[in-house]
């Protein structure tokens, strides 16, 4: 049986090329053609990965359950005529995080139902994360505890499949935050070489417990802490000389390198590093969709200015739709943006930790985010208010590379941030 795509990667990195691969953790379309048309034109394979809260067997936030996820994505894909072998799915954070609240048993049975889902749709890069306490747990979880329940929803994963082994595994118990911390940064630790040596142990003992020795063979990544994280306005970017221990730690490890999260917003070079350092599995969601939410603000301004001095000009008011839905539906933000109020509006249009992709699929924004784009789409936008608002494209514009389409000019920028994911990959661009 051929190799899994992602563990091909690997081996060409352990043999010392700078090869990785990027993680695209996002639902949002045109986020996803976006990676999907980059993918196809670099003949490279795209990873998209979604996580137990936002696809699970009971739908999510996304009310999408793994199923009807991998329906949806090869639907894009098949907009975007975009190879269906280039695709691989991953699951995230896959354990019985959903269900802290309930009791052990309770929680980890639907984490293994879970599994069952993820796993029988297809989804073949699964990130095994019991690290969190359920109702009654200890608090911290203790690491043998949570390596023995990572091995319990890996049995459940290969019964699932059928001993094919199609899939590979992720292990690890330091997780930021999804989506970017909201404490402090100052706090931020490296993983300690020690940290990595104890998961490995106490992972491959579980597994061999339970007789998964063969499924052990297809680990191919540890998550670490290797100090990048992101907050609601700041970003800590990597510092390699703080992980230089931890990167030659990996070393001893045959087939195993580093999965990355929170890489979002650091520097080319930043990332470049990680991917030298070992640490080259690369998740990145909010960044994208934060790179999409400034391409539509700037068409929303750009559809204002067009609109001053016509009376017959019927305008989306997409940004006042979308501050009117945050206020009156504030679950997805008020608890993470502080402040007084005109603090918590900045955040909530502008914060890096993008709280707004959360209502991307709001019916009401879908519709004045279609309208937008129906009205700029019927005329010729001129390129001066491109200039003006999305500069970059202004002159990707001028090179003759895209042309002056919303959604041409959102796909642009959307792109500009996965090119320099692949840049460092190893990846044309």
């Amino acid at each position: 049986m051929s190799k899994h795509p992602v563990a091909r990667i690997i081996e060409r990195h352990k043999r010392g090329e700078p090869a990785g691969i990027y993680s695209v953790c996002s639902a949002n379309p045109s986020v996803l053609k976006a990676a999907m048309d980059r993918a196809k034109r670099t003949g490279s394979h795209l990873l998209i990965e979604a996580t137990c809260n936002q696809v699970n067997q009971f739908g999510g936030y996304t009310g999408l359950t793994p199923q009807a996820f991998l329906n949806y994505t090869q639907d894009l894909a098949s907009q975007t005529e975009f190879p269906p072998d280039q695709l691989i799915l991953g699951g995230d954070h896959l354990g019985p995080s959903v269900w802290q609240g309930e009791p052990p048993d309770q929680a980890m049975a639907k984490a293994e139902d879970l599994m069952r889902a993820y796993v029988a749709a297809g989804f073949s890069k699964i990130h095994l994360d019991a690290s969190m306490s359920c109702q009654g747990d200890p608090i911290p979880l203790p690491d043998t505890t949570v390596a023995e329940r990572a091995a319990r929803l890996c049995r459940v994963a290969e019964e699932t499949s059928g001993g094919a082994g199609s899939q590979v595994y992720v292990i690890g118990t330091e997780v930021p935050v999804p989506g970017g911390t909201h404490e402090t940064l100052d706090e931020l630790q490296v993983t300690t070489p020690d940290e990595v040596a104890m998961t490995i142990s106490n992972a491959r003992s579980s597994f061999e417990a339970l007789g998964l020795e063969r499924a052990w063979e297809r680990v191919i990544a540890v998550v670490v802490q290797p100090g990048v994280e992101f907050g609601t306005d700041s970003v800590v970017n990597y510092r390699r000389e703080a992980a230089v221990d931890l990167s030659r730690t990996i070393e001893q490890y045959p087939g195993l390198v580093y999965e990355a999260h929170s890489t979002d917003y650091q520097p080319g070079s930043a990332l470049r590093e990680l991917v030298e350092d070992h640490f080259c599995i690369l998740k990145v969601g909010p960044w994208l969709t934060f790179a999409f939410r400034e391409a539509v603000f700037a068409l929303a301004m750009i559809e204002d200015e067009l609109s001053k001095g016509r009376s017959q000009h019927t305008v989306s008011s997409l940004l006042n739709v979308i501050e009117s839905t945050m206020l009156t539906q504030p679950q997805y933000w008020k608890k993470y943006y502080e402040g007084d109020e005109a603090e918590q509006r900045l955040q909530r249009r502008f914060s890096l930790s993008d709280r707004i992709r959360y209502y991307w699929s709001n019916p009401e924004i879908s519709h004045a985010l279609e309208a937008m784009l129906k009205n700029l789409t019927s005329i010729d936008i001129p390129l001066t208010l491109v200039s003006q608002y999305l500069p970059q494209q202004y002159e990707a514009i001028r090179r003759g590379e895209i042309d002056c389409s919303p959604q041409v000019l959102i796909r642009h920028r959307i792109q500009e941030v996965l090119n320099l994911y692949g840049s460092a990959c190893g990846e044309s661009s």
